[in-house]
Parts: structure tokens; C-alpha cells; sequence
């Protein structure tokens, strides 16, 4: 009897999972799944205690649905992705596995591991590696001279072209296995990482509650995305990236359910600019395989490494917690603090005061964002924040600096958003809230809220000066 292991990580569901798809094509072989917890791992790579919580809501709802078709789903823990090659092999054996099947990760660390789980189990069991996580695999959308484009917009075009000649398919959910659903699966032991609560409302677990919202987005919300999505008061994005960095959704589940609602996506219709954020995912882990040294915190800019960065822990500690004096920065921090989610903008404006206002190494606020985000996703969050410190490919000049009032102003003209998460501040009626300390003065009022913690003009200048002086020593 022929035994196939599908491997799961971050992939966490039954339809459109190209390497369960494949292991369950041969209708007369056992198909058993296995998840492999790394604690210490996890804990190397700040996994958010949200996120981990997350993950072990959607491994149940996986367990249960693989168990419906007959597949029994392991959980396993070990320490790092070290341990996993004795992990496997001891699995392998126990269970007689004949062939792995699992989809590739494209950060350093998990790409070594695989590698190093082929090397070990050559000879005794056939490993298969699959794209999964992506609509194009890394290295399939290069330019004339066969490179990876560092700039997105040429990488964009190109990718729609490829897109045009033919989409990448969905694959079905597996059929039950010829034995029916399992009364009994193997029961899951919780792993041994912290977890915090998530709002069930805000990210609901399990592919149906991911298709649904994708469903609805694609319907309400795709068309007019170009409009609102700058806009942090509006529910106006899809709150799926949650579901896409653990892989209970497909990027082209996206793109086929984007497309079927909004036709003209690809042609520059309705459509198009959300098709454009599933571009830029890509675009980020195509990096990741072409340029490894983005997985060891190394900036694509060179020279950037020279930048003396300022090391106030003060400073710092203030932006953590949302007590800058910029009421959008702090609005934007304690929305994160609290539900483990930001406002894509919002990350753009956060991440530029840290670095651009405070002069604060982009490394320290990178990490920080993983260790608070259920979305949390190495190749996003690195390539943000590299855009924001103008330190990676086809990142904002180093001399564009957001000024965080007139960003408030712009996003949150009215400041709803702002009230929301600052109740401090609840009292300023309209536009005065960008610049309460103004307001109080003028009222007369006594504000339980901090002074800004740095002038943004002179700040602005000390940036400047700092990647100017950076860039001539290089």
C-alpha cells in the first residue's frame, strides 16, 4: 500500500492546495497530513501570540475537514526548523510514507529546511515541492536579460501580460477517500507558544468564513477600493491578509473570484488596483528567492547600512504605545496593540515616523510589527518596511518624508479614526484634532495626552542629513 504525507505550513486548507491536490490524485494511496509546531522557531521569527492563536483556530478547522475525506491530520512539536529532518524521518518511518508532498516557503530559513528535508530523505521517500503561495513562481516573471525587476511597476506590467496568456488554475478539494470520513482522527495537543486572544468578528477562522469575505469584497468593495482604501475610518479593505499569511486562502482563489465579479481587473477596469496589492505579495516573495540577504535583514540599498541611527529607547517605547504626540501615529499603533491589525496606510505612516521623524533603525520597527500582527508575513512586512526606510528595491526616496499631521489630515480629515482609538482626544470636534495641543491652548483646556515627542521639521532635516552623510561615505 503506497502512503503519501502531506506536509502542511502555511497552508492551512483543503481547497486550491496544490501539494494536498496532488498527493490525493492516486486514489488507491493513504493520504495522512502532518503539521510540525517550532516554538522556539516561531519565537526566533516574533510570531504574534494573535497570529499563533489564529493558526491553532484554523489547524482545528482543518483537522476536521481533512477528517471528513478520510485524511487524518498529525500535529507534531519540535524545537526549530533544525529539528524537523529527524522529526520527519522518524514520521516517514513510523507511518511507511512512500512520498512527501508539501508547498514551498521562499524565506532563507525555511527554504534551507527543505532543502536539507530532500538531502536527508533522498533514497527513501520522494519529496514534491509546489508554488503554491504565489499566482507566478519566483523567477517566472524576469526581464528581457532574464533578471528579477527591481522596480514593481515593469515587474506589474509583466506579470498582467502573463496573466492575459493564461491564469493559474484552482485545483479541487480532495474527494473522501475510499475508506470515508474518520469517526476517530488523531487528536490535536495545543503547542507550546503563547497565544492571545483574536476578535472572532474581525477574523473569523476556517475557508468558508475566508471565501465568504473574499466573495463579498469581490462583489461590494473591489470596484470602488481605488477611492476609499487610503481612508482608515472606512471598512473599505478586505481584511484578508490575515487568511493569506497562513494560507487558508490562495492567491488565486483571489484572482479567480476577483475576476468572475470584476471582469475588466486585468484589462485596467474595476478591479485593477486590488489585482495590483495581489502583484505586490508577489512581488515581495519573488525578492525574497532572487536577493536571500532580505531574509538576514539586510537592506537592497547598500549603502543605507551606513545610516547612524538614533538608539532612544524613549523613543522607541513612545511609538510602541502610541504616545508620540501624532495623534494619526498613535491612533495607528494602539489599533494594532489592540486588534493586531493596521490600516495599510497607516503602516506607511507608522513606519515612516519611526524611522524617517525618530530616526530609528527600520529593523527594530519590522520586528516589533511581527511580534503584534495576526497577518503577520516575513516577505510583506520586510518589503513595507523596507519601502518606508528607503532602504529596499524600488523604495520611496530617502528624502520623501511623511509628515504625520498632514497625513492625518488627508486620511483622516475629520478625524473619526483618529477618536476611535485616542479617547483622550474625544472632545475635539473635527479637523482640530490633527494638532490638539493648539486646541487646548486656544480652549484653555488641560489635555491627558503627550506633547509631540519631536519637532517633525527639525527632524526632517536630521534625516536628511543622516542619509545624505550615509550615502557620500558609501
Amino acid at each position: 500500500m503506497t502512503t503519501h504525507l502531506v506536509w502542511f505550513r502555511a497552508d492551512l486548507r483543503i481547497h486550491d492546495n496544490l501539494a494536498l491536490a496532488a498527493a490525493c490524485r492516486d486514489k488507491n494511496a493513504v493520504v495522512i497530513g502532518l503539521f510540525i509546531a517550532t516554538p522556539q522557531q516561531w519565537e526566533a521569527h516574533a510570531m504574534a501570540p494573535r497570529q499563533a492563536a489564529f493558526l491553532w483556530q484554523n489547524l482545528q478547522a482543518l483537522h476536521a475537514a481533512l477528517a471528513q475525506r478520510g485524511i487524518p491530520l498529525y500535529l507534531r512539536e519540535t524545537g526549530t526548523f533544525d529539528d524537523s529532518l529527524p522529526l520527519l524521518k522518524a514520521f516517514c518511518e513510523e507511518h511507511q510514507v512512500d512520498a512527501l508532498f508539501y508547498n514551498y516557503q521562499y524565506e532563507l530559513n525555511e527554504h534551507r529546511r527543505d532543502l536539507n528535508v530532500e538531502r536527508g530523505l533522498e533514497g527513501k521517500v520522494v519529496c514534491q515541492g509546489f508554488d503554491d503561495s504565489v499566482l507566478l513562481p519566483p523567477g517566472s516573471v524576469t526581464t528581457g536579460s532574464g533578471e528579477m525587476y527591481k522596480v514593481f511597476t515593469p515587474f506589474s506590467n509583466a506579470f498582467i501580460r502573463r496573466l492575459q496568456e493564461g491564469l493559474p488554475e484552482c485545483v479541487h478539494a480532495p474527494n473522501t477517500r475510499e475508506g470515508g470520513a474518520l469517526s476517530e482522527p488523531p487528536a490535536l495537543t495545543p503547542f507550546n507558544y503563547p497565544q492571545e486572544k483574536v476578535d472572532d468578528a474581525l477574523f473569523p477562522a476556517g475557508e468558508q468564513a475566508a471565501l465568504t469575505r473574499l466573495r463579498q469584497f469581490c462583489q461590494q468593495k473591489a470596484a470602488g477600493y481605488p477611492d476609499a482604501r487610503d481612508f482608515p475610518a472606512l471598512d473599505a479593505t478586505s481584511r484578508l491578509s490575515a487568511c493569506l499569511a497562513l494560507g487558508v486562502l490562495s492567491p488565486r482563489q483571489c484572482l479567480h473570484r476577483l475576476l468572475a465579479e470584476q471582469p475588466g481587473a486585468l484589462t485596467g477596469g474595476p478591479g485593477a488596483v486590488w489585482l495590483n496589492e495581489l502583484i505586490w505579495r508577489d512581488f515581495y516573495r519573488h525578492l525574497l528567492i532572487a536577493w536571500p540577504k532580505l531574509s538576514r535583514h539586510k537592506p537592497f540599498i547598500g549603502w543605507t547600512e551606513k545610516v547612524r541611527w538614533q538608539q532612544s529607547d524613549n523613543h522607541f517605547q513612545a511609538w510602541r504605545e502610541g504616545k508620540t504626540g501624532y495623534p494619526i501615529v498613535d491612533a495607528a499603533m494602539r489599533q494594532m496593540n489592540e486588534t493586531g491589525w493596521m490600516h495599510n496606510r497607516l503602516r506607511m505612516i507608522t513606519a515612516s515616523f519611526l524611522v524617517k521623524d525618530l530616526l530609528i533603525d527600520w529593523r527594530r520597527g519590522e520586528r516589533y510589527f511581527m511580534t503584534q500582527l495576526i497577518d503577520g508575513d516575513y516577505a510583506a512586512n520586510n518589503g513595507g518596511w523596507q519601502w518606508a526606510a528607503s532602504t529596499g528595491t524600488d523604495a520611496a526616496p530617502y528624502f520623501r518624508i511623511f509628515n504625520p499631521t498632514t497625513q492625518g489630515e488627508k486620511f483622516d480629515a475629520q478625524g473619526d479614526f483618529i477618536r476611535r482609538w485616542l479617547p483622550e482626544l474625544r472632545n475635539i470636534a473635527g479637523k482640530a484634532v490633527h494638532q490638539p495641543w493648539a486646541w487646548a491652548e486656544k480652549q484653555g483646556v488641560k489635555l491627558d495626552y503627550p506633547r509631540p515627542i519631536v519637532d517633525h521639521k527639525a527632524a526632517r532635516a536630521a534625516t536628511l542629513a543622516a542619509y545624505e552623510a550615509a550615502r557620500k561615505t558609501h
